[in-house]
């Protein structure tokens, strides 16, 4: 008879592993809580030093209290800490299913922030907030912006088990509840920082929020870089145009002949640099392109460039695209030096590049004198050079090329092997 609490085990770790999908890892056995941990972010926002470590240290002894598993479901009455993985995750797809109480309010947050929202479309005394239009969308964005409200009613009646998909590359976020999508393609903000992008990765973290609630089937596949990038280069596809046919430089002018094509890829040649550019005027537009980079590799996107002249001065600017170790392998840089940064002029956020010798996603969009970088689904920088102070700039250099409106886009070659492939280019009604 002793064998029998243990072949029940065995019986309920084996169900959930089927209810896991192919490629998925489920983040509960469906016997205990090990892999979680308690841990409320709103608790420490505030806190640092001793005072944090002591919140954080209570959150963990509190957590059983709180939170139980049995016969595969994860079960809370409403109170505690929220149930967090011990885990950190960057690109991920999340699926789970969840059962409220009536009246419930709860959530999903997403590398420790705030949230993909679930509550009961039926509780009056919430229609002030929304909850009328559903659960499934991140709530924590500003109002207005997308991703704020749902794209439809998909909610099952709260006692009922609903399902959520969340796919989730960088800041961009789609969510579908029970098959029906309801965000897609979002960005998430930062809801501690609306100013900075969320973080590179972070827990998962099911909230408590008053009402009882149980979860099951909890799994998740991480998205590796060149998924992550397809993923982001495949939204709104149709509306860009390559402009690099990915075996010779047609369509370019400048010192091309410093460049090369290998596997598909315009690459500096060793030695060599210039600024060869796509051989039409341009005015408001966006680019994407993938791009690689050696240890401290350094170039640079060339914008509104006349043709001649620097890139960094002459251009309406240059974008670094300078690799995240350049620091540690050739001395300290200025803020307005890092990847993205309109050079010279106002500094991008960092942390945010893949590894060395992996395939990078960007999308730069430059509008009147504003201009936007998305590396790898976060927004690094968002600014309108029109506000820039001359007087600061770093070195306090002359930009003749700041107020242009026109011009070419291209490439500022630093003589290191950095690489670029798939570029297209999505002209924009200029304002």
């Amino acid at each position: 008879m002793r064998l029998l609490p243990a072949l029940l085990a065995l019986a309920t770790s084996a169900l959930i592993a089927a209810d896991v999908p192919a490629g998925f890892t489920s983040l509960f056995n469906g016997q205990d809580l090990a892999g979680w941990h308690g841990y409320n972010p709103h608790s420490v926002a505030k806190l640092t030093g001793e005072k944090k470590d002591a919140m954080l240290k209570k959150m963990r002894e509190e957590f059983s209290q709180h939170w139980s598993a049995k016969d595969g479901e994860i079960y809370n009455a409403g109170t505690g800490p929220y149930a967090t993985t011990d885990k950190d995750y960057g690109d991920f797809e999340l699926t789970l299913e969840y059962n409220m109480a009536p009246k419930g309010d709860s959530g999903v947050y997403l590398r420790g922030a705030p949230q993909v929202q679930i509550w009961d479309p039926t509780d009056e005394k919430s229609f002030k907030h929304g909850c009328q239009l559903g659960s499934g969308a991140l709530w924590n964005n500003s109002p207005g912006k997308p991703g704020k409200d749902p794209l439809v009613l998909a909610d099952k009646p709260a006692g009922e088990w609903n399902t959520l998909r969340i796919v989730m590359v960088g800041a961009r976020v789609s969510v579908w509840l029970n098959g029906k999508q309801t965000v897609d393609h979002a960005t998430m903000e930062n809801y501690y920082d609306r100013k900075a992008a969320l973080a590179a990765k972070g827990p998962i973290c099911l909230q408590t929020h008053g009402a009882p609630i149980r979860w099951r089937n909890v799994a998740i596949r991480e998205i590796a870089g060149a998924e992550a990038n397809q993923l982001l280069a495949a939204k709104a596809a149709e509306d860009f145009k390559p402009i690099f046919n990915g075996k010779d430089f047609t369509g370019w002018a400048g010192p091309v002949d410093n460049y090369e094509v290998v596997d598909g890829a315009i690459a500096c040649k060793k030695g060599k640099g210039g600024h060869p550019y796509y051989d039409r005027k341009l005015r408001d537009f966006a680019v994407r392109l993938e791009f690689k980079l050696p240890s401290a590799g350094n170039n640079g996107l060339a914008i509104r460039y006349p043709g001649k002249g620097d890139p960094a001065y002459d251009a309406m600017c240059e974008l670094q695209v300078l690799a995240e170790d350049y620091e540690k392998v050739k001395g300290k840089l200025d803020p307005r030096q890092l990847h993205g940064s309109a050079y010279g002029m106002v500094g991008a956020q960092r942390g945010f590049q893949r590894p060395i010798g992996e395939w990078n996603f960007q999308e730069v969009t430059v509008v009147g004198s504003t201009i936007k970088v998305e590396l790898n689904g976060f927004v690094i920088l968002d600014a309108d050079l029109a506000k820039v102070d001359l007087a600061s700039v770093m070195g306090k250099k002359k930009h003749p090329g700041l107020g242009l409106t026109e011009g070419y886009f291209g490439f500022a070659g630093h003589n290191d092997p950095v690489a670029f492939r798939n570029v297209s280019l999505k002209d924009l009604p200029s304002k």
